[in-house]
């Protein structure tokens, strides 16, 4: 069963009203100096190339396509073998088709440039000057994805361990790999500092939501029959042993 506050809808909505606020602070152009001082300060670092180059190859955390969805993959793949049962894929559709439409969408919707893109007021959101790969600034998609696909990672990997992740593996899978990916976003200049914080109330939400979902008890219409066994993947996470 998975806890009460993986439950409980308040943060979700809590998530979405400030992503909702935030969003519209920008675009009546509130925060866009204080943007600018956190992109000018983490340029200003950038001649300390070890660290520069460290913090770009650790921002690989946050890669969707590249990095977790392979990683997701495997797990799935795993998990089916030794379930046989399609339920093991679900995690993984799933959070392919929400970050598919919610991340990709915003993005191109908000039509923000990135800090290191030369362009004139490159700090507002529905930017006429951005276009194409100039203007997906806004949310970031390293920080949602961070957030979505490593809560499948740790779905999956509760479910091939047989038991609820500790609360030090927690840390380790859902907390630690997304505070790294929102520092190296904004040190290595990909995104401004409210694009990862942006990202961070939507990813949340994102999520939270594949989590409570009962992949055991999904109804799959004529493809129950290649349900398996009852390998339970419900609360894995949400459950942590001591």
């Amino acid at each position: 069963m998975t806890d009460k506050i993986t439950r409980s809808w308040w943060p979700d909505l809590l998530a979405i009203a400030a992503f909702t606020a935030l969003s519209v602070a920008l675009a009546r152009g509130h925060l866009l100096d204080f943007d600018q001082r956190v992109a000018d300060w983490a340029f200003a670092q950038h001649g300390q190339r070890q660290v520069y180059w460290t913090t770009r190859t650790f921002n690989y955390l946050g890669q969707g396509a590249q990095v977790l969805m392979p990683v997701a993959a495997i797990l799935t793949l795993l998990w089916w073998r030794r379930t046989r049962s399609i339920r093991a894929a679900l995690p993984f559709v799933a959070a392919f088709v929400l970050t598919y439409f919610t991340i990709g969408p915003a993005k191109i919707w908000f039509d923000r440039a990135a800090p290191k893109f030369p362009l004139e007021n490159r700090t507002i959101l529905f930017n006429p000057d951005a276009s194409g790969n100039l203007s997906v600034s806004y949310p970031s998609g390293h920080v949602a994805n961070a957030l979505v696909w490593y809560a499948v990672i740790a779905i999956l990997l509760a479910g091939l361990l047989g038991r609820g992740l500790t609360r030090r593996e927690t840390f380790l899978i859902r907390v630690l790999p997304v505070t790294i990916v929102f520092f190296t976003t904004v040190y290595t200049g990909f995104h401004w500092i409210t694009d990862s914080i942006a990202a961070l109330f939507l990813g949340l939400v994102l999520g939270r939501l594949i989590e409570r979902i009962p992949w055991d008890r999904v109804p799959l219409g004529p493809l129950d029959r290649f349900a398996g066994a009852d390998h339970r993947l419900e609360g894995q996470v949400g459950r942590q042993d001591d």
